[in-house]
């Protein structure tokens, strides 16, 4: 079934299974029948480092051609290039990145903006219709687009924007995790004349070093290991397959995205804050002293529409997907958050203090609930009800925004749906491991009596 590669926020997965040549020719030849019907004149594409990129833009322009539509290569690049890519200069109306950001090796799948609107949710589910009636179409192989240079463009925009940082004596570690980090981050080091030690910098799709999911502890080891060991090095930071999250660390804490929305915050004016329902009541408290924040839904997509419409100067997701609408574009780039960080020590924050000086807080990992693509809406849908008729104790509030995010007195709790798998995530947050753990029974515990009654 095609259906299982339409996800919320983008078209995702496997190569070879559903998103094969011809599913890919078919969605290039309706993609660029929707940008001309949506007035486009011209598409970038770009791609990261995975070993099917190749094949799948031949396979994506081939289908673009077709249509009609004028395309432009920005070769290999992170995505946040390709989102740049419609804001300089103005030159182009639509983008599509072949990426498969954090995935394993075998994924592959696009990024869709249009009119730098992420084309996603239902006006991408609506899509796959479309793509279905044209599966068996006979598009001939065209690879004729225009080649153009986004990267040193992009490398420019970044030597201006942080030219108070050129020549910043001071060292720290990068680990590129061999996706498409390198690409930028090598030129724009040497550009800014920064000190930097560049791990696995050469885009690889095989990822021999590691899977390029910053967010896994065990992928931080290489960069864990060289703080230890010199202590000339006081942070770090790592970056996914397609660079647009990033993570930060030193020798005794690696930075949520949620807290590095809080170290961020606190260096903007008045901030306009958002941020997802996965996120620590830390961050919310401690804005709501000296700015405003919102609580918002899960997912790139979701949070770019809310920030246009919250007018909102910062988004984050706990993943390390950081979105600047201060001082940039608005979208989640990791590239752009490195530099932010970077900017933040030049002007004399300590970043572990700050973050040390909050209440003290435990909270769980995200834990994972297999569960049926047909069920898992259902089950949330069934537990939120459940909560609503009183089936848990000392529930203080209800939040419906994203899944249910229920608030006690000692904590929280989160289970929603992912919008992108086949399974539910949970998180418990309390001022004790103790407490977390104890929110944490009751909801499991009404939560698997709702799922054995299905």
């Amino acid at each position: 079934m095609l259906d299982v590669i339409f996800r919320e926020y983008d078209i995702r997965g496997i190569y070879g299974q559903e998103l094969n040549r011809s599913s890919a020719k078919a969605i290039g030849f309706c993609l660029g029948l929707k940008m001309l019907e949506k007035k486009c004149k011209n598409v970038s594409v770009g791609y990261d480092a995975r070993c099917s990129a190749g094949e799948l833009f031949s396979y994506l322009v081939s289908g673009l051609n077709k249509a009609g539509i004028k395309v432009y290569n920005l070769g290999l690049i992170p995505t946040p290039l390709g989102y740049f890519s419609l804001y300089e200069g103005m030159k182009f109306d639509a983008n599509i990145m072949i990426t498969g950001s954090h995935n394993p090796k075998e994924y592959n799948g696009f990024k869709i903006t249009i009119h730098k609107e992420s084309f996603f949710g239902k006006e991408l589910k609506e899509f796959s219709k479309e793509v279905y009636k044209h599966l068996d179409d006979e598009i001939e192989e065209n690879l004729e687009a225009e080649n153009y240079d986004i990267l040193s463009l992009y490398i420019e925009f970044m030597k201006e924007q942080f030219k108070n940082l050129k020549g910043f004596d001071y060292e720290f570690i990068i680990d590129c995790g061999n996706g498409t980090a390198g690409v930028v981050i090598e030129p724009l080091i040497k550009a800014l004349n920064l000190k930097a030690r560049i791990l696995f910098s050469k885009p690889d799709g095989q990822f021999p070093n590691h899977a390029p999911d910053p967010t896994e502890e065990k992928n931080l080891r290489a960069a864990q290991e060289l703080l230890k060991q010199n202590s000339q090095f006081k942070f770090a930071f790592a970056f996914d397959g397609d660079a647009d999250r990033m993570v930060a660390l030193t020798r005794n804490h690696i930075f949520c995205g949620d807290e590095l929305c809080y170290l961020f915050a606190k260096d903007i004016p008045n901030p306009r804050i958002l941020a997802e329902v996965k996120s620590s009541q830390n961050l919310f408290d401690a804005v709501e002293k000296f700015g405003t924040i919102f609580m918002g839904k899960t997912g790139h997509s979701n949070i770019k529409k809310m920030m246009k419409e919250k007018r909102i100067d910062l988004a984050a997701e706990v993943s390390g997907h950081i979105f600047f609408k201060h001082r940039y574009f608005g979208y989640d780039d990791g590239i752009y958050a490195f530099l932010r960080a970077l900017e933040l020590i030049f002007k004399g924050y300590d970043l572990e203090d700050s973050i040390r000086a909050l209440p003290q807080l435990y909270t769980t990992p995200e834990l994972k609930i297999p569960a049926k693509e047909e069920q898992k809406f259902i089950l949330v849908e069934k537990f939120k009800n459940a909560v609503k008729n009183g089936q848990l104790n000392g529930v203080k509030e209800l939040c419906e925004i994203d899944g249910v995010r229920i608030k006690f007195e000692e904590g929280w709790a989160l289970l929603r749906a992912s919008n992108t798998s086949a399974y539910l995530i949970t998180r418990f947050e309390a001022r004790s491991e103790k407490e977390a753990q104890k929110i944490k029974t009751q909801v499991l515990e009404l939560f698997e009596k709702i799922r054995a009654g299905i």
